[in-house]
């Protein structure tokens, strides 16, 4: 699952029920949790700064009709200056902009409705019955996420009656500011600029779902349950080991490095919180379970149209669906699209 359907997903469990079977059970029962631990092994980097160009491009063609493929990453380092004259260039000789692929969230209220489903969603981030993070994770769980919260949050009684997987996310926000690191970098807003200076056709990739009965489906969604353990240990592992790894792909995009984004993972522990979300019962009666796959179709079908009709096409994608064996940019290739990275390439766009 990819970090901009995360963002999605997460949205999506503000306004839609969950029946998922918790495996947090037991752990409600457990023994009182152990002393936390004094300190948090990491390792140490720098986040780049300046002016830095950025990844190259991927090249995908199919006779004359090309399509060139910035691959996103996130987080990206919160002071680098982006170089996008290249970026520009391409843009600005291209007839259409491909969004990056997501999912659009649809409601069925209008205006009104939505301010008096505002009042509904407050507190849908607790714990139901009220149970608090220390009886619904692992001891061991929650004296590491004690170190934690201690280093990046600080004193916030309010945030142990929420629910794991969002506790959880905010701890990983909270950790990434501080290391010097943004969520977008901005790179999304740039393009979608840079196409509106140039008058290019920007083109949404977005799947609709619809929620029919948004007020029932956040009152039951408070009183459920989630089986968020998995996701929560894993932000916590993440945190105390992989902050390095992180800030490492973070400074290869922003510096262009592909042989380091190459080597290193472009999954975290938000697969775990995803899982989360799209595992639990609520989700398979509204088909999320196949919803990556829903995603994808939509993207594919957008790119394959556009290298169609498009002598030159511009597209986002998040890296991991670039760079991964199961990527779109492997499913293009296998459908008989050239792909070639920016390092296989003879010229440079």
């Amino acid at each position: 699952m990819r970090p901009s359907l995360f963002v999605a997903l997460f949205a999506l469990s503000g306004l839609v029920p969950a029946f998922a079977q918790t495996a947090a059970t037991t752990a409600a029962t457990a023994a009182p949790a152990p002393a936390p631990v004094t300190s948090v092994a990491n390792l140490e980097a720098v986040v780049v700064s300046g002016v830095q160009p950025g990844p190259g491009l991927w090249k995908v063609s199919k006779g004359d009709h090309v399509m060139w493929v910035l691959g996103t990453l996130s987080p990206l380092p919160d002071h680098m200056q982006w170089k996008t004259d290249d970026v520009e260039q391409v843009i600005a000789q291209s007839q259409e902009v491909l969004e990056p692929p997501r999912v659009q969230i649809k409601a069925d209220v209008g205006f009104f409705g939505k301010l008096f489903l505002l009042p509904s969603l407050i507190g849908a981030r607790k714990s139901p019955d009220g149970a608090s993070l220390r009886q619904l994770v692992t001891p061991d769980s929650y004296a590491r996420w004690l170190v934690l919260k201690q280093q990046y949050i600080g004193r916030d009684s309010g945030i142990e009656r929420w629910r794991p997987i969002f506790a959880a996310t905010e701890l990983y926000d909270k950790a990434i500011k501080q290391t010097g690191l943004s969520a977008s970098g901005g790179v999304k807003n740039t393009i979608r600029d840079l196409a509106n200076k140039h008058g290019i056709k920007l083109t949404k990739t977005d799947y609709k779902l619809a929620i029919a009965k948004p007020r029932e489906a956040v009152k039951t969604f408070k009183s459920s349950a989630m089986d968020d353990q998995a996701c929560f240990s894993g932000v916590i592992s993440g945190l105390e080991h992989s902050l390095g790894g992180i800030t490492a792909r973070a400074n290869a995009w922003a510096t262009g490095d592909i042989e380091i984004l190459r080597t290193l993972p472009l999954h975290d522990q938000r697969e775990a919180c995803i899982a989360a979300v799209t595992e639990a019962g609520f989700a398979k009666k509204l088909g999320l379970n196949d919803l990556p796959q829903r995603v994808e179709g939509i993207w594919i079908g957008a790119a394959e149209q556009a290298l169609t009709n498009n002598t030159q096409t511009f597209a986002l994608l998040p890296m991991d669906e670039v760079l991964g064996p199961d990527s779109y940019l492997a499913k293009l290739k296998a459908k008989g699209y050239t792909v070639q990275a920016p390092d296989e390439q003879d010229t440079t766009p």
